[in-house]
C-alpha cells in the first residue's frame, strides 16, 4: 500500500491509501521525493480535463529515485536519482516519428491519462519508460530543484518557437514562476531588452530578483503605452502572454513590432479562449501568432543541464513546501499566488 492525493471528484481531493503500483517486465517505480503544484494541476481541480478520467492522481512535476524496475529497461537502475517531464510521446505516430511528440494526437502524460506524483510512487508505464521524458539528475542538485525541470522545459520549448535572437527585445506578460523563468531564458538566448507585464504590485516586486530591464504594473499604467516608450515607439521583437488572461492576448498584438513573434504560452480558462483580436493589425504588422504547448524529453535533459550548470538557480522558485497530507493547503497556496512555486514533499 502507498499514500496518494486522489481527485476523486472536481475540487475533491483524498488523500489515503491505495494499492502500490505494481511493475511488469516493462516499467519503472519511482518513489516521489518532490513535485510541484502547476497551474494545470489547480485547473484540473476546478474544471476537469477532457483527458483526466476521475478518480485521478495528479502531479507531473517531479522527481525521485528508482526503487523498482523491469527486466527489460536497461536505461536505468534501481537506485538513480530522476527527474520527469509530463508530456509522454506515444513514439509511433507521425508527430512522434517527427520528432514533435508533444504534437502527438494521443497527447499522453503524466498526471491527466497516467497516474501522476502527488503520491508516495509513481508507476513509468511501458509507454513512459521507452519514450518519456525521464532522465538522470545530478549529485549536486536537491529533488525539489529537479522537479521544476518540467516547467523550464515548457520555457525552453515556447521560445525556441519563438526564435529568439541575439539584440531582441522581448516583452513577458504574467509575472509567476513561468513568466520569471522566460526572463532568464531569453537573456540567455539573446535578448538585451526584456519587459515584465505585471497586473499585481506585490508579484512584480517579487519578480524583480529575477533581472528583467523595465517592470510595468499594468494595472496602475498604460502597458501597451509603456512597452511603446521603453522600445523606441515601434514594439517589441517578441511578445508572450505566461497567463490565463484573454485581455493579455489582445494587449499582445498591440505591444508587437512589425514581424514580431507573439506567442500564446499561457492557455486560457475554459469558456474563456474565444478572444476578438483586431486581424487588420497582424495583417499590416505582418506578425508572426503562434501557441506553445508543453515540450518535449529533449528540452526536459535540456532543462536539467541548465540547472545542473547552475545557469538557471531554481531554489529561487521555491517558496513553499508542504508534506503529502496537506496537499489541500498547498493548493490553496499555489491558487492564491502568494509566492513562486509551492512543492508537495510525498
Amino acid at each position: 500500500m502507498m499514500k496518494a492525493a486522489v481527485l476523486e471528484q472536481l475540487e475533491q481531493m483524498v488523500v489515503k491509501e491505495v494499492e502500490r503500483p505494481t511493475v511488469d517486465k516493462d516499467s519503472i517505480l519511482m518513489k516521489v521525493e518532490a513535485v510541484g503544484i502547476c497551474g494545470s494541476d489547480i485547473r484540473i481541480f476546478r474544471h476537469g480535463n477532457n483527458r483526466v478520467t476521475l478518480p485521478q492522481v495528479l502531479g507531473h512535476e517531479s522527481a525521485g529515485r528508482i526503487v523498482e524496475l523491469g527486466q527489460n529497461v536497461t536505461k536505468f537502475k534501481i537506485g538513480d536519482r530522476i527527474s520527469l517531464g509530463a508530456d509522454v510521446p506515444c513514439g509511433e505516430c507521425i508527430f512522434c516519428e517527427a520528432g514533435i511528440g508533444n504534437n502527438c494526437q494521443i497527447n499522453y502524460a503524466m498526471g491527466y491519462q497516467f497516474a501522476g506524483s502527488f503520491a508516495e510512487y509513481v508507476l513509468l508505464n511501458k509507454t513512459m519508460a521507452n519514450y518519456g521524458p525521464i532522465h538522470k539528475i545530478p549529485d549536486h542538485i536537491s529533488y525539489e530543484e529537479a522537479a521544476l525541470a518540467e516547467p523550464l522545459a515548457c520555457v525552453l520549448n515556447a521560445l525556441e518557437l519563438s526564435n529568439i535572437k541575439l539584440g531582441d527585445s522581448v516583452v513577458v506578460i504574467g509575472a509567476g514562476p513561468i513568466g520569471c523563468m522566460i526572463i532568464e531564458v531569453a537573456k540567455l538566448m539573446g535578448a538585451t531588452k526584456v519587459i515584465l507585464v505585471q497586473r499585481s504590485r506585490p508579484r512584480l516586486e517579487m519578480a524583480k530578483q529575477f533581472g528583467a530591464h523595465a517592470y510595468i504594473c499594468s494595472s496602475e499604467e498604460n502597458a501597451i503605452e509603456r512597452v511603446l516608450e521603453e522600445t523606441g515607439g515601434l514594439g517589441a521583437d517578441v511578445v508572450i502572454t505566461s497567463n490565463p488572461s484573454p485581455e493579455a492576448q489582445v494587449d499582445a498584438i498591440y505591444m508587437a513590432k512589425n514581424r514580431a513573434r507573439v506567442n500564446f504560452f499561457g492557455g486560457l480558462p475554459k469558456g474563456k479562449s474565444m478572444v476578438t483580436l483586431d486581424t487588420n493589425i497582424i495583417h499590416y504588422k505582418e506578425l508572426f501568432v503562434h501557441g506553445a504547448h508543453g515540450s518535449l524529453p529533449a528540452h526536459h535533459q535540456k532543462a536539467i543541464d541548465l540547472i545542473g550548470s547552475g545557469v538557471i538557480d531554481m531554489k529561487r522558485y521555491i517558496s513553499h513546501r508542504y508534506p503529502l497530507d496537506e496537499i489541500s493547503q498547498a493548493i490553496s497556496a499555489a491558487e492564491d499566488h502568494v509566492g513562486m512555486r509551492v512543492i508537495v514533499q510525498p
